[in-house]
């Protein structure tokens, strides 16, 4: 085969089985199931898979992707599905990226990626992170008050994607067409491109393009509660392991309440539960002197609760989006940011005068190896400054959430059968790398973040609370405090789906 070094190509290229390296689709709806949706939805297509891989072997591949886009989406709001495709779905599509296929789609000019899942489900990552110009995919039928029907607008699929690349194509054929081999009855839109790659693409086409986009863009933030993709077998695993979780859950919660802070570390072997600390922490403020100021990375919840257990005293922390629920429960003392920058720097300094704190000036989390930009108000406020990169690993749930009922994110980390953090203390800043010496709050920020990135493996970004909150949640992240009723609202809602 011949390498083509033309850098005014247009290439359409298919995304199940070329661009992703898994030519089934069925996890993707597992996805949508679980998130939009719940477990019943979720427990529901699991069951169903025997018959949609029957179909499949039979030569119903229309019948099968029908099947599974009706149980995945009937009934979700259009706006439900709209979400977890931009918050949840890219994550996983981007893991199973083949980078061959990528690089000869990436150094086109012109991108189409066409797809036999609907088109809501892939649009957004296509565009954003493949740099595609159109998607084609099915089209979910939704009714006049914005809900799916779970049934779609093509009768034949293959058909219908032909259809599509030839009007987008009227005045000249695309040049590179990438997708698998199918024998299908109607005919395909590779039959319509000049040239023709099945998947795999090998790994030296167009190796010599000068403009060649050496990856995708990454994924930095994502949403959800499933750490893993849901394959069949991976699916049932969880759904099993669920029970059991719960209650060990409640068995961890419990027993943090009943020990002393110190204990915990030890006893929490006990349950499978591990904590491991490097570096040397400081010792405890003495009377009449202030507090250190810990500033940390932030990946969950638990980071000041978990700080609290490896020092073995309690260190209050300062929070601003922590629901009231998780304030009760919390072993430690919390302390809410306004947001308004002379309230919070008065606030910080009555507390460091009294001893220590814990601060996160990312503030929010974030999943992948990056970290947002650090606030520069805990420079301003102090020299005694103490960074601590904190990392957690979990097998089955995420401990986070922007979407969802963040009370819940405790309860979701215990449910891991094997949580694990690291927490490693750095060495307290040098005063020639404090505002004392007169550096500006912004470069010891931005040193604190260089360093705790390092010590992370982790890469600095501009990034910011509101970024993420835009990307997952379509906000800016401002919290309001809700009223009683309105808390309860949500509570109901987040619970909703599992009744779908």
């Amino acid at each position: 085969m011949e390498s083509s070094t033309t850098t005014s190509y247009s290439v359409v290229s298919e995304l199940e089985g070329t661009l992703l390296k898994n030519p089934k689709p069925f996890a993707y709806f597992m996805l949508v199931a679980f998130e939009a949706s719940g477990l019943i939805r979720f427990a529901t297509l699991l069951f169903l898979w025997p018959i949609i891989a029957l179909l499949d072997v039979l030569g119903y591949r229309n019948g099968s992707l029908k099947l599974m886009i009706f149980v995945a989406t009937a009934g979700l709001h259009e706006s439900e599905i709209e979400s977890v495709a931009r918050a949840v779905l890219p994550k996983f599509f981007m893991d199973d990226i083949s980078m061959d296929a990528w690089r000869a789609f990436g150094s086109c000019d012109r991108r189409v990626v066409v797809t036999r899942m609907p088109r809501v489900m892939v649009e957004r990552f296509a565009k954003d992170h493949l740099r595609a110009d159109e998607v084609i995919g099915t089209e979910i039928v939704v009714n006049r008050f914005g809900y799916a029907t779970g049934l779609i607008q093509e009768t034949n699929v293959d058909q219908s994607v032909f259809n599509s690349v030839a009007n987008l194509f009227v005045d000249r054929r695309p040049q590179l067409g990438l997708g698998r081999h199918i024998i299908s009855d109607s005919p395909t839109f590779l039959s319509l491109c000049e040239e023709q790659v099945h998947a795999p693409v090998p790994s030296n086409y167009n190796g010599h393009n000068q403009r060649l986009h050496v990856q995708p863009l990454p994924v930095i933030f994502h949403d959800g509660r499933l750490v893993k993709l849901p394959t069949p077998a991976t699916a049932l695993i969880i759904l099993l392991w669920i029970p059991f979780g719960i209650i060990l859950a409640m068995i961890r919660i419990f027993v943090g309440f009943l020990l002393p802070l110190w204990a915990i570390p030890y006893v929490s072997r006990i349950f499978n539960t591990r904590f491991i600390v490097k570096g040397k922490p400081p010792a405890p403020a003495t009377a009449g002197n202030a507090g250190v100021l810990f500033v940390c990375t932030h990946r969950t919840l638990m980071d000041p609760v978990v700080l609290s257990y490896v020092l073995g005293r309690s260190i209050p922390a300062v929070t601003y989006s922590i629901s009231r629920l998780s304030e009760i429960l919390s072993p430690i003392p919390t302390f809410r940011l306004t947001r308004i920058r002379d309230v919070d720097a008065e606030m910080i300094k009555k507390e460091l005068s009294n001893g220590d704190l814990v601060v996160y000036p990312e503030g929010t989390t974030c999943r992948e190896p990056f970290l947002l930009r650090f606030s520069a108000l805990f420079a301003e406020l102090t020299d005694n400054i103490v960074p601590v990169a904190m990392n957690y690993r979990v097998g089955f749930f995420h401990a986070t959430t922007a979407r969802g009922w963040k009370g819940l994110d405790p309860i979701f980390f215990f449910m891991n059968p094997r949580p694990v953090y690291e927490v490693t203390f750095l060495n307290q800043l040098e005063v020639e790398a404090t505002c004392s010496s007169g550096k500006s709050p912004y470069d010891v920020a931005n040193y604190v973040q260089r360093i705790l990135a390092a010590t992370l493996g982790f890469e600095c970004t501009n990034f910011t609370r509101k970024d993420k909150y835009r990307v997952l949640a379509g906000n800016d992240g401002t919290v309001s405090y809700l009223s009683f009723l309105d808390q309860v609202k949500k509570v109901v809602t987040t619970f909703k789906p599992f009744f779908h």
